[in-house]
């Protein structure tokens, strides 16, 4: 918008114009943080049973540039190489990512749970020359090796960093209850021993020394897309991207995000952008402690999180906020010391965040982002003037506007793609120049999600643009069913697709979780039908015991239409008249 009326909005301590960053890149504001907080707890690693192990600021420096060292020094890999990481929340996940940006190589973040096939196409096409690998899933790597460039293997372990007795008690466990320690049958170097080389080798100006030539458009990392329209394809993200998409949420939280006090749990999975920038990079610039969890399914285990530790802060995605509103040890015992919640990744349901405000007496607010701007572009402010089912309003140093299919500007009110401009906007896909130049056109990321815009600058997104319904020649958008839905109680999720219809083109079909006290399919159909014009109201509904979601939670749609192609003819299911 060439106004953007958004300014007017913002609190009075956050700037409308990002300053320019006094960090030159991600080593330097990993450095800075670690010279201010010093022997200050960062990370505490916390298992299911309470289990935990820590690092202070100053260790997690110390290990990072041990593993530079080895990277760099004992694999002799050189200044833009691509290493891929592959392990769930732990503390080794720390070391190794600040690791490799001060080594001046390239991080992929990969998710522990991919196939064989997965694995595959991401290191193929990253070109990765070294793995990290989490040693619950090295079982894979004989299959999938050889059909890549990998030549080193590092092998972590979960309980890595715990005391000696609880390590070995972890330990014990995987190899002899839970049996989830393969044979690792490739040539690897274990962590620790991959720290102390590095140690051995360690000396300051040679760490310094890996950074010459490097800068704020130099690439960082790869991050990968969820592949949820095609191909997954690495994102090219800079030192630049991250570092100010780092700072420009922090200036948006103002007082709510005090330097040196926040203790934070990470949930989400720190190789996804959402947790990656802001539990990972951006609490960490701000001293917080740092609470990872390896895994929040079931969302159990949170408990001994919330229980042990004074939180004042949370990240998540819907369906975890709804997880813990659906917990009975978390709602007779709210958190104590939450100050505030930041909800992104898929859309916040108003009914959700009612119920978490209600509870915990904090706000909690809706961002909005994508694997490509690093991913912050919208947030609601904290102080009070944040407004419920938007996006909030463009962060600083940002610009965004919603177009019509001829690439005008569309009215205040009316639903457009929804583009983006700001220094957070990736460089391009990795060797993929064409899909760059048709997803960044002029500076501008086409976000592919359709949204609206109020005349005091919130936007709100409608839905996904490859998601929309079309039915009789009608958009329906998924969204605003599932939120109808969502609010009725007995209800604990949802995930509204269309199928193929021969009279309509398209019908809306409803997928229900539920909970205690459970409605009927006609009462779903009635609570529709009250709120919604006909042709947006399920003419089926299908009760399941879970939803199919991303790493992170989100409910992936494309996984739910494969769903029905296989279970069209659901016995829980009851078709009526849209």
């Amino acid at each position: 918008m060439t106004n953007k009326p958004w300014l007017a909005h913002y609190p009075s301590d956050v700037p409308h114009e990002l300053p320019t960053s006094e960090f030159r890149h991600l080593p330097d504001l990993i450095r800075s943080a670690a010279s201010t907080y010093g022997k200050k707890t960062a990370f505490t690693q916390v298992m299911a049973n309470g289990m935990n192990g820590s690092l202070s600021f100053a260790q997690v420096d110390q290990y990072s540039d041990h593993f530079a060292v080895y990277l760099r020094d004992v694999l002799r890999l050189q200044p833009g190489d691509r290493v891929a990481v592959q392990m769930p929340n732990c503390i080794s996940y720390t070391i190794v990512a600040f690791g490799i940006f001060k080594a001046g190589l390239v991080l992929v973040n990969t998710n522990p749970l991919y196939t064989q096939n997965e694995m595959t196409h991401q290191f193929s096409d990253s070109g990765a020359k070294a793995l990290v690998v989490i040693d619950m899933f090295a079982d894979r790597l004989p299959e999938v090796l050889p059909k890549t460039s990998i030549e080193h293997v590092v092998v972590v372990r979960i309980s890595q960093f715990f005391p000696a007795i609880v390590s070995g008690v972890i330990r014990g466990t995987q190899k002899f209850w839970s049996r989830t320690l393969p044979k690792i049958k490739v040539p690897h170097v274990l962590f620790m021993d991959a720290l102390s080389q590095g140690s051995k080798a360690f000396h300051k100006q040679k760490v310094d020394s890996y950074l010459d030539g490097l800068n704020g458009s130099t690439v960082a990392a790869l991050q990968y897309t969820g592949g949820t329209t095609g191909v997954s394809k690495g994102a090219m993200l800079s030192h630049d991207n991250l570092v100010t998409n780092t700072l420009q949420l922090i200036s948006m939280c103002g007082d709510y995000m005090r330097p040196g006090k926040e203790i934070v749990i990470t949930a989400l999975p720190l190789y996804h952008i959402f947790a990656f920038t802001i539990n990972l990079l951006g609490f960490w610039h701000l001293g917080a402690r740092n609470l990872l969890v390896p895994t929040p399914r079931p969302p159990s285990n949170l408990k001994r999180v919330f229980e042990n530790y004074k939180v004042t802060w949370m990240t998540g995605v819907n369906t975890l906020f709804n997880a813990l509103l659906n917990e009975r040890w978390f709602t007779d015992s709210p958190p104590k010391h939450l100050r505030a919640s930041a909800a992104g990744g898929m859309s916040l349901h108003e009914s959700v965040s009612e119920r978490w405000r209600k509870l915990t007496g904090t706000p909690i607010v809706e961002g909005y982002g994508l694997t490509e701007s690093s991913p912050v572009i919208t947030f609601n402010p904290l102080n009070g003037t944040g407004r419920d089912g938007t996006i909030g309003i463009p962060v600083p140093s940002t610009d965004v506007k919603c177009v019509s299919e001829s690439g005008a500007e569309v009215a205040v009110g009316e639903p457009g793609e929804l583009l983006a401009k700001g220094p957070q906007v990736m460089l391009g896909y990795w060797n993929r120049p064409e899909e760059t130049a048709s997803t960044v056109v002029d500076g501008w990321l086409k976000t592919g999600d359709i949204a609206t815009v109020d005349k005091d600058g919130f936007f709100t997104i409608v839905d996904r643009k490859k998601d929309m319904i079309l039915v009789s020649g009608f958009n329906v958008y998924p969204n605003e069913v599932e939120e109808q839905i969502a609010a009725l109680e007995g209800v604990k999720e949802v995930g509204v697709i269309g199928v193929p219809d021969e009279k309509s083109g398209e019908k809306v079909k409803a997928f229900v979780v539920a909970a205690d006290n459970p409605p009927t399919v006609d009462d779903v159909i009635a609570h529709c039908r009250k709120s919604l014009s006909a042709y947006k109201v399920p003419s089926s509904v299908v009760f399941v015991n879970e939803l199919p979601k991303s790493p992170i939670g989100k409910i992936l749609r494309k996984d739910l239409r494969a769903m029905w192609l296989s279970q069209q003819s659901g016995s829980a299911s009851k078709t009526v008249k849209g």
